[in-house]
C-alpha cells in the first residue's frame, strides 16, 4: 500500500480539496516507519489495538475519528469548516515523527516540535495560508497536553492553551485510552 492510501477514508473528511491534497501530500512524505510500528515502543501507553503492526496508523485514525464525531455535532463546538479541516489535518499528522527523523527505538519526547518542523519545512508546498500553517502547527506542539515535561522534568512542550490546542490534545487522549475497543478491518476502523 501507498503511503498516503492510508488515510483514505480521513482524506473525506476534508471538505476543502486543497486541504485534502495538501495532506496527502505531507502523509506521502512522513517517515516510513510511521506506518508500520505500534503506536507505544512499550505498549504501556495505549489499547491493544494500538500495540500490534500499524499500531501508530491505527490510533491515529482513531483520533480523527473522534474527532469527526465531535466535530459533527454541533452542540459540541462551535467550529468553523476551515478549523475543522486543520484540526483533521494536524491529528493524522500528529505522531508523524514519534520515532524521530529517522527511526529510533523509543517514542522521541520531542516528537511534537519534530512534526510541527516538517509542515514548516514543506510550507512552500502547500494551500495553506500562514495563519493555517500557524494553527495546525500550535495543535500538533502542544498535543500531549499536560505531559510535556522530559525526563529531565524540563518543560520542553506548550500546554493547550486555546480550544483549538484542547480539541486536538483531547482527540488523541481518548486514543490512547486501555478502555477503547476499536475493531479494525485490516488498518480502518471496522464500521
Amino acid at each position: 500500500m501507498e503511503k498516503q492510501d492510508y488515510f483514505a477514508k480521513e482524506y473525506d473528511y476534508i471538505k476543502d480539496s486543497k486541504k485534502r491534497e495538501d495532506l496527502k501530500y505531507l502523509v506521502s512524505n512522513l517517515p516510513d516507519y510511521f506506518f508500520e510500528i505500534p503506536a507505544s515502543s512499550t505498549g504501556k501507553y495505549h489499547p491493544a489495538f494500538a500495540s500490534t503492526e500499524h499500531g501508530l496508523v491505527k490510533h491515529t485514525k482513531v483520533a480523527v475519528r473522534i474527532a469527526k464525531e465531535l466535530l459533527d455535532n454541533p452542540g459540541l463546538n462551535n467550529f468553523k469548516d476551515n478549523e475543522k479541516d486543520i484540526i483533521i489535518m494536524a491529528l493524522v499528522l500528529h505522531d508523524g515523527f514519534k520515532c524521530g527523523k529517522i527511526k529510533e527505538k523509543y517514542t522521541r519526547f520531542d516528537h511534537p516540535l519534530l512534526a510541527s518542523s516538517f509542515i514548516d519545512e514543506h510550507r512552500d508546498k502547500l494551500s495553506l495560508s500562514d495563519e493555517e500553517i500557524d494553527l495546525i502547527k500550535r495543535v500538533i506542539s502542544s498535543h500531549m497536553g499536560i505531559w510535556n515535561r522530559d525526563f529531565n522534568d524540563l518543560e520542553v512542550l506548550p500546554k493547550p492553551k486555546d480550544k483549538y490546542e484542547r480539541f486536538v490534545h483531547l482527540c488523541d487522549y481518548l486514543s490512547s485510552k486501555k478502555f477503547m475497543n476499536i475493531q479494525f478491518d485490516g488498518v480502518d476502523i471496522a464500521n
